[in-house]
């Protein structure tokens, strides 16, 4: 728990700082067509709001936002139920989180309950800043699009005032997060363009974003 406390502290001062000199990072994006407005929020929970034993989908993540809004609900989070509002959202799945609290404590929980209860103590703020760094607020970024801002170079900036940078990987699309002594966060060819045809879309990738060096 101590280790958590430190990394929950270092976290939110690291990004407090580079918030301040990330202005000129920005999602640019042509004007879009018109699209449908299902929100992300409702699609995170059209298979239930509970735990279940399938690792490759978003339980974890959908009860990181519900305990956000619960505690805060004017937080940024609450883009992601306002399905007329353009988003893009990188979504770690259930053993993304799984294996960030295997980096932080050194240990594997064995449910997604387990593993959002290790997250959760981080602290609120910390949980929302954390969720804040998947999100591309005002911009609806298809599979194409991320492919165009890694060729193009291009960084993007996300809700929690910083951004992270794409590359293509051997035909991967990477994610380049602020934590460089770690693995960077694969899309899942699979899992791309959720929510395809609505303002707001989302990316499942294989790791947890991380917004400061852990």
């Amino acid at each position: 728990m101590r280790k958590l406390n430190r990394v929950a502290a270092g976290l939110v001062a690291a990004v407090a700082a580079m918030a301040t000199s990330s202005a000129m990072l920005v999602p640019a994006e042509a004007a879009p067509a018109a699209q449908g407005n299902r929100s992300l929020a409702k699609v995170l929970a059209a298979d239930g709001t509970r735990f279940d034993r399938n690792w490759g989908d978003f339980d974890v993540t959908e009860a990181a936002v519900l305990a956000v809004l619960k505690a805060k609900p004017d937080s940024a989070v609450s883009l992601l139920t306002k399905g007329r509002q353009r988003a893009t959202v990188f979504v770690p799945t259930d053993a993304a989180f799984r294996n960030l609290v295997h980096d932080l404590t050194g240990k594997r929980p064995h449910t997604e309950k387990a593993a959002f209860k290790a997250v959760a103590g981080l602290g609120i703020d910390t949980v929302e800043t954390v969720l804040l760094y998947h999100v591309v607020p005002g911009a609806t970024l298809n599979s194409q699009k991320v492919v165009a801002a890694a060729k193009a170079d291009t960084r993007i900036q996300t809700a929690a005032g910083i951004g992270f940078k794409v590359d293509l990987r051997r035909g991967e699309v990477v994610i380049v997060d602020r934590d460089y002594n770690d693995n960077n966060a694969r899309a899942i060819a699979e899992l791309l363009d959720i929510n395809a045809g609505n303002k707001q879309i989302a990316h499942g990738i294989t790791k947890v974003l991380r917004p400061a060096d852990l």
